[in-house]
């Protein structure tokens, strides 16, 4: 599943892939974004000092959903009128990788589906709207406008020129889980399941005072 290493065209370092399929990743040395062209890497771009951040969960964090392992190699980081969350990308021990939404206590797992029909525009959703996907009703339970932040680790795609972004987040009765991404024209359909943190069976988390391993 990992990559050859290679070495970042800013400082030198060595930059090692953990999935192979990877096409940006950033450099822990000196902050650069790369993007994997062939066997070549291109600086596009460099995060700024992250926000400080309350999550268990970093890059190497080891889990397991419906019986299959994955690990974090990479993340996106937004902020919003409540505070932050991450999106998490994860690759699973079959080597397909999804998502994991990390929000205010709140995770759900999804992955880039192929919307059945074009989905609305940017101004035309509204709290309470209903869609039927894969024969599910999902209804909209919130509409966030939120603020690009940053990436860390290895993504499936370029992600690092954004601002101000708007997502709407769907749910079923029955626990499914859906988001509509507007970072992208047309907008981005994952489709998935809220999930407990428990239920994940996590390892390799980060430790903050008073936590034991």
């Amino acid at each position: 599943m990992s990559a050859p290493a290679a070495n970042c065209p800013s400082c030198g370092a060595p930059v090692t892939f953990r999935w192979s399929s990877a096409v940006q990743t950033t450099c822990e040395f000196c902050h650069s974004i790369l993007v994997r062209t062939d066997v070549d890497l291109k600086k596009v771009g460099e995060v700024a000092d992250l926000p400080a951040d309350a999550s268990p969960i970093q890059i190497g964090t080891e889990g397991v959903y419906q019986n299959k392992g994955f690990v974090v190699v990479g993340r996106i980081l937004y902020e919003y009128e409540q505070g932050g969350w991450n999106e998490w990308h994860v690759v699973f021990n079959d080597g397909t990788s999804g998502w994991l939404a990390d929000a205010q206590l709140e995770y759900d797992v999804s992955w880039l589906t192929q919307p059945p029909s074009a989905l609305p525009a940017e101004g035309d959703l509204a709290t309470g709207g209903e869609f039927a996907w894969n024969g599910q009703t999902y209804r909209i339970t919130s509409i966030t406008k939120t603020r690009y932040k940053g990436v860390q680790g290895e993504l499936p795609f370029e992600y690092w020129d954004k601002t101000d972004l708007q997502f709407a987040d769907l749910r079923t009765s029955g626990g499914e889980f859906a988001t509509i991404d507007y970072s992208e024209n047309p907008p981005l359909l994952f489709l998935g399941r809220a999930v407990d943190f428990d239920d994940l069976h996590f390892k390799n988390v980060r430790l903050f005072e008073g936590w034991s391993a």
